[in-house]
This record gives structure tokens, sequence and C-alpha cells, in this order.
């Protein structure tokens, strides 16, 4: 009998939808917070897809050549957790009812390694269609080194008006389309509603257009979104097409099918009243009452899996079949394509030398050796050093390519490097100024949270940028990244203090995310045992580079202000004043040292801090702070330092000065 709700259904489909359906009203209603309307208008939509098109396996969650499926739409989290419930994933009643409580596996965004099914962390909107975009790449990447038999599969993405309206999706749609990404697919709900009212209030873009204009093909369903037949046939349609990525627009009704709270705004953030979700619940044809999930579906959904399972065990035997290739492949994603062993770069024997141009030498001599690396820039390959010589330059024409160009998109950028490393298999690196950390900001944000192996490379990090002036000199950049909880704010003291902290992040399996802070003009190479210090501690966040036994005071510096204030402390010497120097070239790392450690390195003499941006923050560390609190001048980079008193003698009587007066 045709499902008259849900047309095309079949028997099993339709309960499963109706269980979504009254889910994503329940689990809201008992936690009093969430978004239910969005989740019930796209429960059709999901079942069709994890039973009709995605290959996937529950029984075996993460294996390498399976889709990927994100909800761009994080707030409507409750469908992909009633998806893997329903569809067998290791998450259980309990977790549904435990919906956005303390500790729980379904919060209230998806947060990657928290529930099944959920490959990136998604809520703040158009992230997830950005990270598509990376996943996308380096589904492409890996395919063209290990051939279609291994890596072969599409990346779904859910996203909504909101997705849309964010600028990064335009950054990423345009790059999608540009590069001709034929593998991602996103299904675009358009629903019509937000948080104040109908889209109209703010948006009457022609989606359609603009996709087909960034160079998408574009499927109009319609208003089917309860027609899984008519979802089917679109989704195919958009899988067959390789040669670029398809937009698949459906016109849904949040809400759907309430009588009281279909395609109201209210239906967007507000968990329904007691009397809505009963009428309807009787409406779906479900029991009225809380979390009334039938024990035996999720075996039951799981039966219907076939042919995503078949794939899964068809790949097993092709990775057994391909041999040395197979297990080449399986390393690189264990390791997410890190440095092979025995590959090393070679220090710098002279100076001076700019730390950006360390990042140069490192590439040149540890790319052939970084079986996952992929590289690229917001428009400035050649001025942040990230210039892959033989890696070529990813396209439709060269899908292997490992240069990517992400023209002048940083926030794009940001979220499609967490995108590909959190696909598996690849070591992103991108790069920008430091200046423009702020375009990108939201999307470093979020590979700290959701701890991908992403290598933010941020150059001109100071004042000494020069001629360009304070609209391109980072003061308080610095700071501003130091805020963000798990990220590895990495600002070297010198060239080859550079190239060993590189070659550590490309070393390790596991590294946390990186936002390293180089030079654009030459600093001098440390010499005798302060080069010794750098490379026994710099991996550490924090070392002594001059130690002088009953010291009058520290001197604490990063980046170009190291070797300042060495200068600096040898003038104070000379005036009767002992000064210690400790270089801090990442505050993050320094802190998981132990106290015994981070206070043998800190000393207890009186501690001054030297560094070219905002003092704020620095309180953490130093009595004192000697810095910029306002912002850049335009002129030459040594008279700009010198303006703001960062020269060995402007240094050296700041901080005379300070000791004289406390």
């Amino acid at each position: 009998m045709a499902d008259a709700l849900f047309p095309g259904a079949t028997d099993l489909e339709g309960r499963a939808i109706r269980q979504i359906a009254a889910l994503a009203m329940d689990a809201p209603a008992h936690a009093k917070s969430g978004h239910s309307g969005t989740a019930m208008a796209l429960a059709p939509l999901g079942v069709m897809l994890f039973s009709r098109l995605l290959r996937h396996d529950p029984t075996d969650p993460q294996w390498i050549d399976r889709d990927r499926f994100i909800l761009s739409l994080g707030h409507a989290s409750i469908l992909q957790y009633g998806l893997a419930h329903t569809f067998g994933y290791d998450l259980s009643a309990e977790d549904l009812r435990a919906f956005r409580q303390m500790n729980s596996r379904t919060p209230g965004h998806p947060e990657r390694g928290v529930a099944p099914t959920v490959e990136v962390t998604t809520g703040p909107l158009g992230q997830g269609l950005a990270n598509g975009v990376g996943m996308a790449i380096a589904e492409r990447v890996l395919r063209a080194e290990y051939g279609d038999d291994l890596v072969d599969h599409r990346v779904w993405v859910i996203a909504g008006d909101g997705c849309l309206e964010e600028g990064i999706s335009h950054e990423s749609a345009s790059l999608a389309g540009s590069l001709g990404l034929g593998r991602l697919i996103v299904v675009y709900d358009d629903n019509h509603i937000t948080i104040d009212g109908p889209t109209e209030l703010a948006l009457r873009d022609d989606a359609p257009a603009r996709f087909r204009a960034y160079g998408w093909r574009v499927i109009e369903v319609g208003e089917y979104a309860h027609d899984l037949d008519r979802l089917e046939a679109a989704a195919r349609e958009a899988r067959e097409d390789v040669g670029r990525p398809t937009l698949v627009v459906v016109r849904s009704h949040i809400g759907f099918p309430s009588p009281t709270m279909m395609d109201r705004r209210e239906a967007h953030g507000s968990p329904f009243s007691a009397d809505a979700i009963s009428e309807t619940k009787a409406i779906l044809g479900v029991e009225d009452r809380p979390f009334a999930l039938d024990p035996d579906l999720p075996a039951q959904m799981l039966s219907l899996l076939g042919s995503g399972r078949d794939a899964r065990t068809r790949w097993e035997a092709n990775m057994v079949a391909a041999g040395e290739r197979g297990a080449r492949l399986r390393h690189q994603f264990a390791t997410n394509g890190a440095l092979t062993p025995g590959a090393a770069v070679e220090p710098f024997g002279t100076g001076p030398v700019a730390t950006r141009k360390a990042l140069q030498r490192a590439m040149d001599q540890l790319a052939p050796h970084v079986p996952g690396l992929t590289a690229g820039s917001a428009d400035l390959t050649d001025n942040t050093g990230v210039l892959l010589r033989q890696g070529g330059t990813q396209g439709r024409d060269n899908p292997g390519g490992r240069q990517i160009h992400y023209g002048i998109r940083e926030f794009a950028m940001g979220a499609i490097l967490v995108g590909q490393a959190l696909h598996g298999g690849i070591r992103p690196v991108g790069s920008t100024f430091l200046v423009f950390a702020d375009y990108a900001r939201p999307a470093v944000r979020l590979a700290a949270l959701s701890e991908a192996p992403v290598l933010f490379v941020f150059t001109h990090d100071s004042v000494g940028v020069g001629e360009d002036g304070p609209t391109h000199q980072p003061v308080e950049h610095l700071m501003s990244l130091r805020a963000i909880p798990g990220l590895h704010v990495v600002r070297p003291s010198d060239a080859n203090e550079t190239l060993a902290l590189v070659e550590g992040f490309f070393r390790d399996p596991h590294p946390a995310p990186t936002a390293l802070a180089l030079s654009r003009q030459d600093l001098p190479l440390l010499e005798g045992a302060a080069a010794d210090a750098s490379r026994e501690g710099a991996a550490r966040g924090g070392y002594v580079l001059r130690e002088r036994p009953g010291a009058s005071l520290s001197l604490l510096a990063t980046g170009s202000e190291v070797a300042l204030s060495l200068a600096a402390a040898e003038r104070l010497e000379e005036e009767g004043i002992a000064a210690r120097v400790v270089a801090l070239p990442c505050w993050e790392c320094f802190g998981e040292q132990p106290a015994e450690y981070r206070e043998e390195v800190l000393g207890s003499a009186p501690r001054v801090a030297v560094e070219a941006g905002v003092t704020l923050g620095w309180s953490r560390y130093a009595d004192h702070a000697i810095g910029i609190d306002s912002f850049g001048v335009s002129a030459p980079g040594p008279e700009v330092f010198a303006h703001f008193g960062f020269t060995p003698e402007g240094v050296s009587e700041r901080v005379r000065a300070w000791w004289e007066a406390r």
C-alpha cells in the first residue's frame, strides 16, 4: 500500500521516518531546547540517503572508502542522531534521551568523535559545506594516487538557507566549481524559514542561478521533500555526474507534518508544545509517548544496507588484492599522511634568514617524504613559503595535484583544510598573512575544537611588514589566536628552529592543530649554547637561551624579539643588570609541560616580556610587558621597529626604567 505521507517509502522506511520525526520532537522537548522542525522535514531525505544511496556499513563505521555524510545545518543534529540509531550504529536509546545533556553522546550540535556518522564538527552555518569541499579534494587526491579500486566515494552534504547565506559558502562553492569536484553533492534544504521569520526578510537570491554560475550542476526537485522516489532519482542523477559538483535543491516545509507548527519560524529553534507533539504524532500514526523507539527497527534497517555493506566487503577484497599499494593506503590513514621515517631537513649554516624562507626549505626537502601532504595559500604561495615544486597544481586536469590555489578566500581555505584533515590520509598546509587570520579564525577555532591536524601558516607576523602599514601589520593577532583552547600557536625564534618544529609536526601521526607565525624579515640564527637550547627545548614550548645565576630579571620573548632580547640583555649586563633570556615559542605546548620544567625555565627572578604585539595576556607569565598597544604605521620595517622602541637600545632602556621604578 502506498504511503500517504511519504510517497515511495517502503514499510520499513516509513516506520524509520516516523520514528525519527517523532524523536525530533521528543528529544528537544525533553531537553527543553533544540531544533525540531528542520529535522522533521528532512527525515525522509535522511532515510532515503542512508537506506538507498550512501556507501556505509554500521558494523564498520570507519572503513576508508565509505561515503562521507555532513550535516552542515548542525542545529538539526537530532536528525543525524536519529539516523545513526535507526540504522544500527552504536548510539543507544539512552543516548538519544540524553540529548543536549552533560557528557552525552548527543550534544546540541554534531561534534567529531562523539557520535557515529559525525565526520566533522558542525554548527556555525556554512562550515560543513566548506568541510565537504575539503573532503572532496582529499578523496580526489587519494583516488589519483591509489586508483579507484581503493578510493572512489562521494561526499554528501545537507545545507540550509543559513549555510548559503554565510559568506563561507560563496568562497567554498566557487572554488569547488573551479576545481570541478564531481564527487561532491550538496542537498540544499530550501525551507524559506530562519529564526527571525521568512527568509525573504533578508534573502532573495536565485540560489540555482548562483551555483550554475559557479560551474555546478543544479537539480531542482521542487515540492517533493517527502517523496522518496523523487529524492532518490535526483540523488542518483547527482551521483553519476563526476565532472562537476552538484547542488540538489529541495523545497521542504519546516515542521512537516505538524498542522500548527509547519512553516512557522517557531518550528526552527523552539521545542514543540505537548499538544503540538500529540497532534503531529496522531498524523504520523505513532504512539503518543516520549521516545517510543522500536527496539527491532535498527536490526531491520541494517538488513536494507546490502549494497553499501557489499561495497565495503568488495573494497576489503580489493585492498588485499592490491598488496603493497593497499598496505600503504592503510598506513597513510593510520598516520594521517605523516613524514616517513628517516627523512630530515638540513639546517641553515649561515644567516640571517626569514623564518618564512625556512618553511620553504622544509617544503622543498620534506614534501617528497610526506605522503599525505597538500599545500596552498590564499593567493600568497611564493610569499608564504608553501610552494610544492614537484606537487603539481590541483585541478580537474590534474586530480592528483598537491599544490592547491585557494584564491583570495581565507575563510573557506581554513574550513577546507579542516575537511581534508578529517577525511583522513591527508596532511594539509594552508597559508596567508597573519593579519588575515581574522578572516580564517572561525575555521581555525573549529579545527582546534575537532582536533584536526592542520598546519595553518601565518607569515608577515609583526609590524616588520613595514610599508604596507597598519592595515597589514598584525598587533593583536598572536594573542587572539592564543586564546583558542587546544591550538598550538608557534612563533619560532629563528630559521633552524622553524625547520625543526615543522619537521616535528609532519613526523607526528596525531599533531595538534597548529598556527605557525613566521617573519617576513630576515632573523639572525641562534648560535652556540642558544642553538643547543633551541634544539632541546623548542618543541616543549619554552626554554632558556641565556642563563645567569643570580640574575636580576628574565626577558621572555618570541619570534623576531628573541634575538633582540639577547642583544638587549648584553647591554643590560654592561649596565650592571644581569638578565636571563627565555624563548616561549608556543604557550600551549609550554603549558602542557610538567610544573617543575616550567618553573625551571621561567625562573624566580622578575620577568619582562618582549613581543611586538599587544601586551594583553602576558600577565600569565610576566610581571611587565614591552609591546605595541596601538596600531602600526606605514614606513620601512626597521623604522617601524625603531619607532616602537624595538631595538637593543630601546628595549634595554625600557627594561632598565621599569627595573629602577618598580
